[in-house]
């Protein structure tokens, strides 16, 4: 595997320039593209869309989201 996984930042590391889906503490969804992160996980997306009931329910273009907001960050392509 040429991108192995050894740290949780690793993940993170491999998703940058690629989709992936944010859930927030209240309940938000965001998806977009990932441009960076530091280590408290606050994080950088571009084309970023809220969605709800897996709808889009706003496009927000660049966002920065604060990392104790965050519950769980999944990338949307396999690495």
């Amino acid at each position: 595997m040429a991108n192995a996984i050894t740290r949780p930042l690793d993940l993170l590391n491999n998703s940058k320039n690629k989709e992936v889906s944010v859930n927030l503490k209240g309940g938000k969804q965001f998806i977009g593209t990932l441009l960076a992160f530091d280590i408290h996980i606050n994080l950088v997306l571009d084309n970023v869309k809220e969605m709800e009931n897996g709808e889009t329910k706003k496009s927000l273009g660049l966002t920065f989201l604060r990392g104790d907001t965050i519950i769980f960050i999944s990338p949307l392509q396999l690495l």
